[in-house]
């Protein structure tokens, strides 16, 4: 599907074209646009959004499934919130237990990702077109809860209610599931910066402390649990977004979905494993050995000239977020074979993890023995192996080839975000970027039905 929106201006007014919208509730879930049947998805309006709450036009499978993805954002807000509960539980023990520079590290790795997450939030609330969101609060008010840090958790509850309201709606029109698309892919974009900015760090730190401590207390298990958890969701998720931004828009299988999490789980553990190894011997070099990988890596994103934030000064925003998720994991930020790039990536993490593990080993003895951390290595070497495995497996056999065409009133970024057509349907054009960016484009039409063919990307 291509949507390429005319030439709006960075302001994002929206044409004079457009229809007005209408009064009954305009989206679905933001999760409903990743599970629902594609025959709902792209089936037409045969009646207004809205103009009843009779239950025969609706399958009762496909209202199964707006109820079971209304489950699905509630337990993603969830787990937001249980992650969130488990950092400041833990900083208060620490606080009480007198290790104020671990409560320190854990509130400051909290409030740095927070103001990130809601700089991102604003930002992109800006760039859209007037209009797009219907009724919302003013700007000041939005101003203000970013300011308070809530803006995150505000697009969590603007979905949950647009999921409640369109749950009642006898059937959802398209502009009703085009913008609850949209609403989706920006949710589980901030979801994945969220989970690489604080909670891979936390759960580094974590693992750290307790392996400089030799012993593991009761709320730093649930931290770490909590932690699994949140990141194990939002690299799902965001992947299925992704899928959702493809033209065929190929579903997702339970075969792909459990292969691609698990080669993502297995190959992020043992980096972050590595990384608290370190850090639990020597506390006072990791911020420089940090800083030092993050420097070349943000070097290495901007030397790819990504386009994605509204603005070129807010586009360096985007560029330290990308180089800290590098840091632990690989993140397609330019288009093209990205065989090259992915391998010297990966390659560069495999070496600078080898000589951390080097490092601990011949100092191992300084660590206290509470813990098995002979038992530490070989969890870790199995883990790299099968997940590597897992994704060789994923890009040979599971990951779909697309046809892009081109289209000459494309904008790059999110600086435009309405259709030609006369119903205006809104496109979320900053992750269909990152879509292109990810899944390989194929030749023609035939090509994007061939698995097996990923134009070198690793």
């Amino acid at each position: 599907m291509n949507l390429a929106p005319p030439r709006t201006g960075r302001d994002g007014e929206v044409p004079p074209s457009r229809s007005p919208p209408r009064a009954a509730p305009r989206a679905a879930p933001a999760s409903f646009l990743l599970w629902q049947p594609r025959t709902l998805r792209a089936g037409p309006n045969r009646r207004g959004a809205g103009e009843g709450r009779g239950w025969r036009a609706m399958p009762w499978s496909s209202r199964a499934t707006l109820l079971r993805d209304l489950v699905v954002c509630v337990l993603g807000t969830a787990a937001f919130l249980l992650d969130l509960g488990a950092d400041l539980w833990a900083a208060v023990q620490y606080a009480l237990d007198g290790r104020y520079l671990w409560a320190a590290l854990v509130l400051a790795l909290l409030g740095l990702a927070s103001v990130a997450l809601q700089l991102f939030s604003w930002l992109w609330l800006r760039a859209d077109p007037a209009g797009l969101h219907g009724s919302q609060p003013p700007r000041r008010c939005l101003a203000l809860l970013h300011l308070l840090q809530l803006g995150y958790l505000y697009r969590c509850v603007q979905e949950l209610r647009q999921g409640l309201l369109v749950w009642q709606q006898e059937e959802p029109s398209e502009f009703d599931l085009a913008y609850a698309d949209f609403l989706s892919l920006d949710i589980s974009m901030l979801r994945l910066f969220e989970t690489f900015l604080e909670t891979a760090p936390q759960l580094t730190l974590v693992l750290a402390i307790m392996l400089q401590s030799g012993r593991a207390e009761y709320y730093q298990w649930f931290g770490i649990c909590t932690s699994f958890l949140g990141i194990s969701w939002a690299l799902l998720d965001y992947h299925r977004a992704l899928r959702t931004c493809l033209p065929s828009k190929p579903l997702l299988g339970l075969g792909s979905s459990v292969i691609y999490f698990l080669w993502n789980l297995l190959l992020l553990w043992p980096r972050v494993l590595a990384v608290a190894l370190f850090s639990a011997l020597f506390p006072s070099y990791v911020a420089l050995h940090f800083l030092g990988l993050w420097l070349v890596l943000l070097l290495w994103v901007w030397l790819q000239g990504t386009d994605f934030m509204p603005d070129p000064s807010s586009e360096w925003l985007y560029r330290v977020t990308v180089a800290t998720i590098l840091y632990f994991s690989w993140f397609n930020v330019a288009e093209g074979h990205t065989l090259g790039r992915a391998t010297i990536h990966f390659t560069f993490l495999l070496i600078d993890s080898i000589l951390l593990v080097v490092t601990w080993m011949t100092h191992s003895s300084w660590l206290p023995s509470g813990i098995p951390l002979q038992l530490w290595l070989p969890v870790g070497y199995g883990c790299f192996f099968l997940g590597l495995a897992l994704r060789l497996v994923y890009y040979r056999w599971l990951h779909p080839s697309c046809c892009w065409k081109p289209n000459p009133d494309q904008v790059d970024g999110a600086r435009s975000l309405l259709s030609p057509e006369g119903h205006q349907l809104p496109q979320n054009r900053r992750m269909t970027q990152l879509a292109q960016n990810f899944f390989p484009k194929a030749k023609d039409e035939a090509a994007s039905t061939v698995k097996g063919e990923v134009n070198g990307v690793l």
